[in-house]
């Protein structure tokens, strides 16, 4: 079953940390950038590994340039 998750992000911090707002919703502090999409590809790792699932059963599907995403998860 697809799952949709709501992420806040903030890239350039000082450290890396995620905060579960919602069971699907979730705030997430990046140490990586917000360009060439190191942010979200930070945000999707640190995302995966908090779900328990491989990296390629996460999608951003809105939200690249924003920080406001939008992730599918996969079964």
């Amino acid at each position: 079953m697809d799952v949709y998750i709501k992420v806040k992000v903030h890239a350039g911090e000082k450290k890396n940390r995620l905060e579960t707002k919602a069971p699907d919703a979730f705030e997430i502090w990046t140490k990586a950038p917000a360009e060439q999409g190191r942010a979200n590809a930070a945000v999707r790792a640190m995302l995966a590994a908090h779900l328990g699932v491989a990296e390629n059963k996460l999608s951003l599907i809105k939200g690249a340039t924003s920080p406001a995403k939008i992730f599918l998860k996969r079964p």
